[in-house]
Formats: structure tokens, sequence, C-alpha cells
């Protein structure tokens, strides 16, 4: 039986927040369209953030309702950075809400302004308000800089493990490790990776990967390789973190899709149909630049998708 490994394209979020110009609403939710039309089950569409902190989202909300009203099946994801946004999330009718947390001080507080302790106390709060409402909706919890900072530098694995295993008891659904500025290698995804399930075990879902040093698909394999099923990309491999210096953009998707199927790992995803939806991005985007190997050499023509 082929083993399903879930994307989650987070471009319209990660990938859209440190662009030099905003993509139009309209250019928006087509481009999620068509992200979608490829096979897509699982998109970030936007963050519940006030407008003048990042203004390229600033229309998060129209775009979820359109979302939700044009492209039935899909998971509408958003991210929220304290209750007030998940409480706006909530309203809006996502289906999923990430949460950012950091490991490291200094990021905590350029990013959060707040300590990795009071994190774990907001999410408490957090998920007391999200259990007295009548939907559910699942919180995934992005832990920030788990392999390293451009702030602090070095994260000790042991301060990663603290962080999820405080967030796991607070009682979140699931636990992202994010290499937030792209330090990591393989053998550090192995060690945090392995560290991190003793400690939560199944609340450990996936890893969130950066591209900075060009590891970011060895890692990925690194992380399939102890049994991460779950994996957070964007469209052409645009992102990174405006209060994380020296980060660049995100593990490309098309490059992921194209390891993934090329292994015998099942997507759900048309490979050719995300290629196209660059054409979109490029449109609504001209000048942002675009990066993915495979979407430049072309498929090659022993391509074979997962069956």
């Amino acid at each position: 039986m082929t083993t399903f490994v879930s994307i989650c394209e987070v471009g319209p979020r990660d990938g859209l927040q440190i662009a030099k110009t905003r993509m139009a609403t309209e250019a928006k939710v087509r481009w999620i369209q068509a992200i979608a039309a490829a096979g897509v089950r699982e998109i970030e569409v936007g963050s519940f953030v006030p407008p003048r902190v990042i203004p390229q989202l600033a229309d998060t909300p129209e775009v979820v309702a359109q979302v939700l009203a044009s492209v039935p099946g899909l998971v509408v994801q958003a991210l929220a950075p304290n209750l007030r946004g998940v409480q706006n999330a909530y309203h809006a009718g996502v289906h999923k809400i990430s949460i950012p947390v950091s490991v490291s001080d200094g990021h905590s507080m350029a990013n959060l302004n707040r300590t990795p302790a009071q994190s774990i106390e907001m999410m408490r709060e957090i998920m007391a308000w999200l259990g007295a409402q009548p939907r559910k909706v699942p919180v995934v919890a992005g832990c920030s800089t788990a392999f390293g900072c451009s702030i602090d530098g070095v994260v000790p694995v042991a301060k990663t493990v603290a962080l999820a295993k405080g967030l796991a008891d607070a009682g979140v659904d699931q636990i992202m490790l994010a290499d937030t500025v792209g330090y990591a290698h393989p053998a550090q995804i192995k060690e945090v990776v392995r560290a991190t399930r003793d400690a939560i075990g199944g609340k450990l879902y996936g890893l969130h990967l950066h591209d900075t040093c060009g590891l970011g698909i060895a890692n990925a394999l690194a992380g399939l390789e102890e049994g991460i099923r779950a994996f957070d990309s964007c469209l052409a491999g645009l992102g990174g973190c405006p209060y994380a210096p020296g980060a660049s953009g995100n593990v490309v998707t098309e490059d992921l899709v194209f390891m993934l199927e090329s292994m015998g790992f099942a997507t759900g995803i048309d490979l050719p149909k995300l290629i196209d939806a660059r054409r979109l991005l490029h449109e609504g985007l001209p000048a942002e630049p675009m990066h993915g190997q495979v979407p430049k050499a072309g498929i090659p023509r022993t391509f074979r998708a997962a069956a």
C-alpha cells in the first residue's frame, strides 16, 4: 500500500508576508484555486494579524470567505498569533488554525513580544476558549527556530523539546518543528525529531522547512526517514520571516512533490498542474523571484507519479 504524505501549501501566508508588493485579493484567490485544483488538500491562506503589522495579508478575511465559498473539500488554514487572532479566525470559518511560538528567546520577543513560557500560558488560554466553542477547530503549533536562530544562535535540543512538551500539555492538537531560518542539516533534523517524538509521541505532526542554506529538500528526506509524513512548503520557494534576519524562502513545493512522488510516496498532487500554478503567482507578483529546480529543468521523462 502506498504511503501518503501530506503537504500544506503555505505560500499565500508565509510566501507573501515579506513580498515587496501586495498581491491583489482576486489574484490570491485565483492562485489558491489553482493550487487546490492541482490536488493540494490543505492551504494556509493568510494570517489574522493587524493589517499594520503585515499589510500584505490585510485581506485575509476576504480571502478566507472567497476560498471557503469556491473551493469545496479544501482544508482552509490560517495563522493567528494570539487569542484575538484565533477568535477572528474561528469566526471567519477556517478549518484549522496555526499558532506560532518560538523556541529561542530572541526570536520569541522579536516576533511575538513574549517569552516561550508566556507562549505556553497563552496557548492554555486559547485552547480553553476553543474548547468552549460549538465547532471543533484543530490547532497546530509551529515551534519556530527549533533548529537554530539568527538572533540567539545555537538552540539546544532540550529547549526545543521542553517547549514542545509544554505545548502538548497545554492541549494543542498537532506540533510542527520549524526551521525558520533554514540553518538545519539532516543529522540535526533526525536528532531533534527523535528527541521530540520521545517526549510528545504522536502530537509531533510534521516539519516546516526553509531553504536558506540549500538543504531544505535534504532535510525533508531526513524527516521522512524518521517517519515524518507532513510538511509545509511554498510554491516557487517564496517566503521568509520579517523578524528572523537572514531567513530566506521555504522549501519549494514543486521540488518536494517531485522527490516524494519519485520515491513512491503519494501526495495526491498533479505535478504538471502545480507547476502551471506558478504562472498565476508570477502574474500577481511579477517582481518576486521564483525558485525551484524541477520547474526550471522540466519534469524528467522518467518521472512516474505514485499510484
